[in-house]
């Protein structure tokens, strides 16, 4: 594990998967590894009768974790939706190391993602040789969750083509996929649901059929409500990404998040902290993962090309890479936020000369 450069989630919270099953004294459904309870105390985090204590994997309101969980104890399939950035990804996978134990079992969606990806495909040699077999049908992650009552995660459900989406249909209607081929049919064992993610901002959207749409118990995830909450959100994910990456820089302090977030949050609303200025919004969405990902890239050129004490000046690529993603356009914007409010703000005229020296 010590070389692999991303662990999946029931890997790398072994420790506390194992704690809350000692602990679990509730009600499992079928095929669950967890009761729904101890689902969202892994989810939110939380203080074990033992002690122990949960670390939090989404920072934000409890209650839309306890409906994407008792979803998943229905019939229905999840659809977690919202703007990039907001951990749609991140839940999905820990919801399903939490519930089957197995977080492995994903299909990302892509404008090529082909009907075969989602139902089955053939290994063409043996479909030569021996002509339609069981032995020649290559399983899906939909197919072996659907075997072995376990949860199947497709991600960004919304840049697959409609028609392939409506492969779907069957699958979460019926609870079973036909194999006509064969003259059968795979039966979903109890305990096989599907959870989806999909953005809003995406230029790539296929929206979904209403026959489709029908079969998901829809949960959009918001941005942070607060400041404090998104800090929070970055300071653990940039912990977590120094622990696995051994990146010899000092963890950051909070005022150089805050100071990240707060270009984010304001650039992404259209308006300062303090309500007094209204700005112009790039066209690029600020999320938290891009307030993470400046973070993370001014650590790496801290602990590599500086001393290993984060400063603005490894911040200033980062933060300009995340803001312009239109040369012309996000220049315009990113140049006007900062003579007006950047250069304004008496303790950061650092990031303020960091960045012009970048333009």
């Amino acid at each position: 594990m010590s070389q692999v450069l991303r662990g999946h989630a029931e890997q790398l919270y072994a420790q506390e998967l194992e704690e809350l099953k000692k602990q679990d004294g509730s009600k499992l459904p079928a095929n669950w590894k967890l009761s729904p309870q101890s689902v969202v105390t892994y989810l939110v985090g939380g203080k074990l009768k033992n002690g122990f204590e949960v670390s939090p994997k989404y920072i934000g309101n409890r209650r839309l974790m306890e409906i994407a969980v008792a979803t998943l104890t229905t019939d229905r399939a999840l659809l977690l939706y919202g703007l990039p950035g907001t951990a749609k990804s991140w839940v999905s996978e820990h919801l399903a190391a939490a519930i089957s134990g197995d977080s492995t079992m994903i299909i990302q969606g892509t404008a090529g993602t082909s009907e075969e990806s989602i139902r089955y495909g053939w290994n063409y040699a043996r479909l030569l040789a021996e002509g339609p077999s069981a032995n020649a049908v290559v399983e899906t992650p939909v197919m072996r969750a659907m075997k072995e009552g376990k949860i199947v995660r497709i991600e960004e459900l919304t840049r697959i083509g409609a028609d392939v989406q409506d492969t779907l249909i069957t699958i979460l209607s019926e609870k079973m996929l036909p194999i006509p081929e064969l003259n059968t049919e795979v039966q979903a064992v109890r305990g096989f649901n599907v959870i989806a993610t999909a953005n809003n901002r995406d230029k790539g959207v296929n929206d979904l059929s209403s026959a489709l749409k029908r079969r998901f118990n829809t949960v959009i995830l918001p941005v942070p409500d607060s400041i404090d909450e998104e800090i929070d959100i970055v300071r653990r994910r940039v912990e977590s990404f120094e622990k696995i990456m051994e990146i010899p820089a000092e963890a950051p302090a909070l005022g150089e998040i805050r100071r990240i977030v707060t270009i984010m949050r304001e650039l992404r609303n259209g308006m300062t902290t303090d309500g007094k200025t209204k700005l112009k919004v790039p066209s690029g969405t600020l999320s938290t993962a891009e307030a993470i990902s400046v973070v993370n890239s001014g650590l790496a050129m801290a602990g590599y090309f500086g001393d290993g004490r984060l400063t603005a000046e490894d911040m200033a690529a980062g933060i300009i890479g995340a803001v312009i993603k239109d040369p012309v356009q996000d220049k315009i914007v990113w140049m006007e936020y900062l003579e007006t409010v950047v250069k304004t703000r008496e303790d950061w005229k650092d990031i303020y000369r960091a960045c012009r020296n970048m333009m």
